[in-house]
């Protein structure tokens, strides 16, 4: 049980790492996003450097990278500390990729891809949450960091179990740190609006 719980939580990562920004990015324009805006791999920079089509894609591929290995592992009801293994295993991946010297991007869509099939009604609220605060703040790392944040709070206030209130506080917290270099930009008035300017018109997280 041990060793397949190991090899689950492994492939979780393993697929979670996988840099779709990086590779429909030089698929499709030769662009490295690592080299451009703000060098992360992620959907926002993908669709900065690349275009709309390689930042859907993206945004549609860091989704599914998270959604795939957690539903699997509803649709095969594995014991549900197994679940927050495989779905943190996915997010952490994205962040910290074994195929880019463990340098990734933020994971919100990530995020939203392994509580969308274990908590979907979780996963609508905080998507929500990401909405709203975009429309009255037009910032996409506020919108991120609240989103984030709000995952264990929905998940306590509505009752959920203790493996998905846990994965729950542990998304949120990574998303805060992989956002610190935004707070830092925050705090000094120096974060770009979306619809600021060409370069900042509205993008997924």
């Amino acid at each position: 049980m041990y060793a397949y719980a190991s090899v689950t939580i492994a492939g979780a990562y393993l697929i979670g790492a996988i840099p779709f920004g990086l590779l429909f990015s030089r698929l499709l324009t030769g662009r490295d996003p690592r080299r451009h805006g703000s060098g992360n791999i992620g959907a926002t920079n993908a669709m900065r450097t690349g275009g709309k089509t390689v930042g859907v894609l993206t945004l549609t591929a860091d989704l599914l990278k998270g959604t795939i290995p957690v539903g699997l592992s509803i649709y095969w009801q594995v014991p549900e500390w197994q679940t927050a293994g495989i779905a943190l295993a996915a997010f952490i991946g994205h962040c910290f990729p074994i195929y880019l010297a463990f340098k990734g991007g933020k994971g919100v869509a990530t995020m939203f891809g392994v509580v969308l099939p274990w908590q979907p009604w979780i996963a609508v609220l905080a998507f929500a949450v990401w909405l709203i605060s975009l429309k009255l703040w037009r910032y996409v790392s506020v919108s991120s960091i609240l989103a984030a944040g709000c995952l264990p709070l929905f998940a306590w206030g509505l009752g959920r179990p203790p493996a998905f209130l846990a994965s729950a506080g542990a998304l949120g917290l990574l998303t805060l740190v992989r956002h610190r270099a935004n707070i830092s930009r925050l705090l000094r008035h120096e974060e770009p609006k979306v619809g600021h300017g060409g370069n900042h018109r509205l993008r997924a997280p």
